[in-house]
């Protein structure tokens, strides 16, 4: 019995003891949640005035062989801690003199800036920004010797942020696939966010991971003392070919200009591996200009009714079916026939229609009526197995590329609140429908790969400090999107547009060429399809060269041309003249090729420390001199690599001859002049003389080759 007691003594002891420290806890709580809150947020303010974010640097897009599309280099925000010591002490007697170097450095109003400073002063905000830009390496090396600056009365404040700004070497070339960032986007995240493009696409590689560092004063200057290392972004190596983009962007630049269109987008894609090389964009800006504005080839604004190269997939759900064969013959009469209560006109039915047509004939004409007869024969009361064969294409579904932005496909259904009389028969030559160009250009690609659809791709690998982080592979969408036979009718159909028919204008005597010409009326923004008194025209072309074994698909697409405003007026002299340059540059075999034999590497000069870290794993030997300089100049001499002091002289144009475009863009950016870059590979020519000085604003030509 009296143990019991002790038992029960002894637990009332420790359930006191737990209740006791318990009630101490809550009390704790309370404490600090109610009392000292001004003290815990006095803490968690001076750790936030303290600490500064590191940013890390974004990686770089590049092409298809390395050469920089995209990349970041370092600009600089100028703060001043207007609650430093001397600044305190001085300010009064110094203030204005400081203003008026500031105001004379910056080219702005010295009243004003002082006006500002004054205010923050006296409110006691600390972190004053001095210029609302950012500046570049040289300018932050001119306003540190400021008389204010380095007499540390002010000079003791300066606080400067390092920050990477975006910047693309080949000016608006590609501009919109490449992509665009946005500050503070999703909730103020600090620093620029991949958006748009691939820089969108790929934002969780290229970011990287910013660092921690600690604001500390020492000696009388403010230095971010780094707590957690930046980890920089990864490099993203694009499907994207300079050249060719080159070539698309420049002829339907020609074109636009010569028809005076809204909007115009070519595709270049390689026909096995699905790989876009080049996107050209072209908008109309409200001066009259063009510039790559909005992504037509793939983006919601440039979906739309395909018009007549929908005529092929219309024909191969038949074929398919086994309800027709391409020497069927069917009367188109004069080109005018009315179907449900609505006219379906040929374009050339002024001139007394074709009569009777085969099939073949049909297509290779673009007969509206020949079309729209020949499904309506076929389908009507059965509208439901014709669309349904078109989504077996895949052509309903959005293609999941994962770009921001991407159109959404419209096909109607039987039964649909839109779904009327005449739809079928619209349907059938591309009209009541919505299909981006790049979905066309995918179908059109499937035709040219055998049967198996591919999705297009941009991304060919991720690279970290140049070793393969991540492969992309081809994606199949669909391994055969119709039969052997139907293929084979198709693509005869193609071949013989460019032979008999609407595309004879694209052809050459060199190589043959399959393809469709279209041609749709279109709506101006959804606001009908006339505006003053004017009709709004789409003109296309969709095909695939060589067509005896197909290389690349190429789909062209203009819309609202001024004067002609047929497929194969408008829109066949650009994919003429790229797929001729194409062909020119990558394809046609070339004579006398010397045999390669083993020689050392060519290496481009650039910085030191990256080229001695290359050479050591690749067992590479370089002679070279002594040196301090960042950046040394390689030269191959037959069975030995030397390499020299590469000079760079302060406010003087650097000598970037030999380097490669990444190194030389950031050498001649950190400079203080605006760089212009063409080419891929090494720097052969510079406009700007090396060692002449730099004049502010001042821009740089530089060829690569």
């Amino acid at each position: 019995m009296e143990i019991r007691k002790d038992i029960t003594a002894r637990f009332g002891i420790i359930y006191f003891l737990v209740v006791l420290i318990g009630m101490i806890i809550v009390a704790k709580i309370f404490m600090v949640q109610n009392m000292d809150t001004e003290k815990w947020k006095g803490i968690a303010k001076n750790l936030k005035n303290n600490t500064a974010e590191t940013p890390a640097k974004r990686g770089n897009i590049c092409a298809d062989d390395g050469s920089i599309l995209a990349t970041s280099v370092p600009q600089y925000e100028l703060r001043l801690d207007l609650a430093a010591p001397m600044i305190k002490r001085v300010y009064g007697d110094k203030a204005d003199a400081f203003a008026l170097e500031v105001a004379e450095f910056f080219g702005i109003s010295k009243s004003q800036f002082k006006q500002k400073l004054d205010q923050q002063f006296k409110k006691g905000n600390r972190w004053f920004l001095i210029y609302p830009n950012d500046v570049n390496y040289n300018q932050l090396q001119q306003f540190k010797r400021l008389q204010m600056m380095q007499n540390n009365s002010f000079g003791s404040g300066l606080i400067v942020v390092t920050e990477n700004e975006r910047i693309m070497p080949h000016a608006d070339l590609g501009s919109r696939i490449i992509g665009t960032l946005n500050k503070g986007a999703f909730g103020g995240v600090h620093g620029n966010v991949g958006y748009s493009g691939i820089e969108g696409l790929m934002e969780g590689y290229l970011s990287g991971k910013n660092g921690t560092a600690l604001k500390r004063n020492f000696s009388g200057r403010w230095i971010n003392v780094p707590v957690i290392e930046p980890k920089d972004g990864s490099d993203v190596i694009t499907t994207l070919n300079v050249n060719l983009q080159d070539f698309a962007n420049n002829a339907l630049f020609r074109q636009m200009q010569t028809s005076q269109a809204e909007w115009g987008t070519a595709i270049v894609m390689e026909v096995k591996t699905g790989e876009v090389k080049a996107l050209a964009n072209l908008g109309r800006k409200a001066d009259g200009s063009y510039a790559e504005t909005y992504n037509f080839a793939l983006g919601h604004q440039g979906s739309s009714e395909p018009g007549s190269t929908f005529k092929l997939m219309s024909l191969m759900v038949a074929m398919e079916h086994g309800y027709v064969d391409t020497s069927d013959v069917f009367d188109t009469g004069n080109g005018v026939w009315k179907y449900r209560g609505q006219t379906i006109y040929d374009s050339d039915y002024h001139r007394g229609g074709h009569g009777k047509l085969t099939m073949k004939e049909i297509f290779e004409l673009s007969s509206n009526v020949g079309v729209a007869k020949i499904i309506t024969k076929y389908y009507e009361g059965r509208e439901q197995e014709y669309i349904d064969r078109i989504y077996n294409f895949g052509l309903n579904k959005p293609m999941g590329l994962g770009f921001f932005g991407e159109g959404i496909p419209r096909i109607k259904y039987p039964g649909d609140a839109d779904w009327w009389g005449p739809s079928l028969a619209w349907i059938s030559y591309g009209y009541e429908i919505k299909l981006t160009p790049l979905q066309t250009a995918a179908f059109y690609n499937a035709v040219a790969n055998d049967g198996k659809m591919v999705k297009p791709k941009f991304v060919k690998e991720v690279r970290r400090n140049g070793i393969l982080e991540k492969e992309f592979k081809t994606e199949v969408i669909n391994p055969a999107i119709c039969s052997k036979e139907t293929l084979a009718k198709a693509q005869d159909l193609l071949k013989g547009v460019c032979i008999d028919g609407t595309g004879r204008s694209v052809n050459n005597p060199y190589f043959p060429i399959a393809g469709k010409t279209g041609t749709a009326q279109v709506a101006y923004n959804n606001q009908g399809y006339e505006k003053e008194g004017r009709k709004n025209y789409q003109a296309s072309f969709a095909g695939y060269f060589p067509a005896d074994d197909p290389q690349y698909t190429c789909v062209v697409v203009i819309v609202g041309p001024k004067g002609l405003y047929y497929g194969g007026s408008v829109a066949g002299p650009v994919f003429k003249e790229i797929v001729g340059k194409v062909y020119a540059s990558f394809m046609e075999p070339r004579e006398n090729e010397l045999e390669q034999i083993a020689m050392l590497p060519q290496v481009k000069s650039g910085f030191k420390d990256k080229i001695e870290l290359t050479a050591e794993e690749l067992k590479l030997e370089i002679q070279a001199e002594k040196t301090d300089s960042k950046f040394i100049r390689v030269i191959s001499d037959q069975d030995k690599l030397s390499a020299s002091e590469l000079a760079v002289g302060e406010g003087l144009v650097p000598d970037v001859r030999g380097m490669g475009g990444s190194d030389a863009l950031y050498l001649l950016e950190s400079s203080g002049l605006k760089v212009k870059m063409k080419g891929i590979g090494k720097v052969h020519k510079q406009s700007l003389r090396a060692g002449d000085k730099i004049k502010e604003g001042q821009t740089i030509y530089i060829d690569l080759g």
